[in-house]
């Protein structure tokens, strides 16, 4: 149905639980449209059509949230269900332009992201990794990718920014199949934690400015690109959540391309529909971990490992010149509130294997020691402890924070 056609067509309304709602059809800059529920006033509707003229209205008791690619239905028992079909009518046929950009975005792992995609067509409330997408370098097609999931998904998938994570307003986007985010950067330890527990939540709790918090079931799943490759988020070494993949630039472009995408897009759900999964479920999130292990992975995971043993260095400085000493004395069970304090995360065997393995310390003493915490005000706070210390001397630290 065109535009006109629907400017055109009897007016629709409904009333969900006690508030009323009006249909429309709101145009977009392509010459398209969205459907959208807005709240409308029965005394509106009476000056519009007359007291005695009113249209007929559709009833419900409430709203919910039932994902489905394949047999969606809009209605359940006497709900209306807020997740949105997919405008696409599936049909054989080829889709060239697709599998070239999808081979470039997937490279050697092209399989794997053709299973990625089809479970969240064929079943979207199954857990996924988190999906990010890096490179320091333009014209990558990062941004395309995610746009093509929009294309795909249509308002099951939405694009937050870093700010919409910290703020406990959430509505427009807790019952989303897809959060899309472009020039990722949360470098702050709560960020990597909202993240991976929101990944792996079956049920949260949707907020909006002045309603009550409702919980809903949660199936989001979360793709990020970035274009830094060392840092955009904090992932702990043993982190198992993420799936991040550096991305080239692409060699010729087209500046047709997502129109061209656009239209396969029937042939390539058709393709899917009919596309035997190269994996099995073998974790929560489905993929084996080991699968998801990438250089750019590691890269981030060695960053922030590099980033403890500096965090851990810094400190001993701190003490060493508060104390006007040139050595100090721990274990590496000491520093576990220093880590965590400074926003990072880390567990005592990442930290003695930076003591021991990275800085080759040794300890053949098991006697009384020292151990200083510095207060909030910046104060020395000496904590007594007993166990096989480590002696660290100024000159080590001199040369790790060189």
């Amino acid at each position: 149905m065109t535009m006109k056609e629907k400017e055109s067509a009897a007016e629709k309304f409904l009333r969900v639980g006690t508030t009323l709602y009006k249909t429309v059809y709101r145009p977009l800059i392509s010459g398209d449209y969205i459907e959208e529920k807005i709240p409308w006033s029965y005394e509106t509707l009476r000056q519009d059509y007359g007291k005695n003229n009113l249209p007929e209205i559709d009833k419900y008791d409430g709203f919910c949230i039932i994902p489905d690619h394949i047999d969606y239905k809009q209605v359940h028992g006497k709900y209306l269900n807020q997740y949105e079909p997919i405008n696409h009518i599936t049909t054989a046929g080829d889709f060239p332009y697709i599998r070239s950009f999808l081979t470039h975005i997937f490279g050697e792992q092209l399989e794997l992201g053709l299973d990625y995609l089809q479970i969240l067509y064929m079943k979207p409330t199954q857990m996924l990794p988190i999906l990010l997408l890096v490179s320091n370098e333009r014209n990558t097609g990062k941004t395309t990718f995610l746009r093509f999931l929009k294309m795909i998904f249509g308002k099951n998938a939405t694009f937050n920014s870093n700010e919409d994570f910290r703020s406990q307003f959430n509505a427009d986007w807790a019952h989303r199949l897809l959060v899309l985010v472009d020039e990722l950067l949360l470098n702050k330890m709560e960020d990597t934690e909202k993240i991976k527990n929101l990944s792996t939540a079956g049920d949260y709790k949707i907020e909006a400015k002045g309603k009550d918090r409702k919980e809903i079931e949660f199936f989001a799943k979360f793709v990020l690109c970035s274009n830094n490759e060392r840092n955009p988020i904090i992932i702990p070494k043993e982190e198992v959540r993420f799936w991040v993949r550096k991305i080239n630039p692409i060699e010729k472009d087209n500046i047709y391309l997502r129109s061209f995408m656009m239209k396969e897009i029937p042939h390539f759900l058709h393709f899917l529909l009919n596309r035997e999964l190269s994996t099995k479920n073998e974790s929560r999130m489905w993929f084996n971990p080991s699968l998801l292990e990438t250089p750019a992975l590691l890269k981030i995971k060695k960053y922030n490992t590099n980033k403890i043993e500096a965090e851990i260095a810094a400190y001993c400085s701190d003490v060493m010149d508060k104390l006007g000493e040139d050595k100090m004395f721990c274990c590496p069970k000491d520093f576990m509130d220093t880590i965590r304090d400074a926003g990072l995360k880390a567990d005592i065997t990442q930290i003695r294997n930076i003591l021991k393995d990275g800085w080759g310390l040794r300890s053949d003493k098991n006697s009384d020691y020292t151990f200083y915490y510095i207060g909030i005000e910046g104060n020395l706070i000496p904590m007594k402890r007993k166990g096989r210390y480590l002696e660290i001397k100024r000159g080590l630290i001199d040369e790790i924070l060189l």
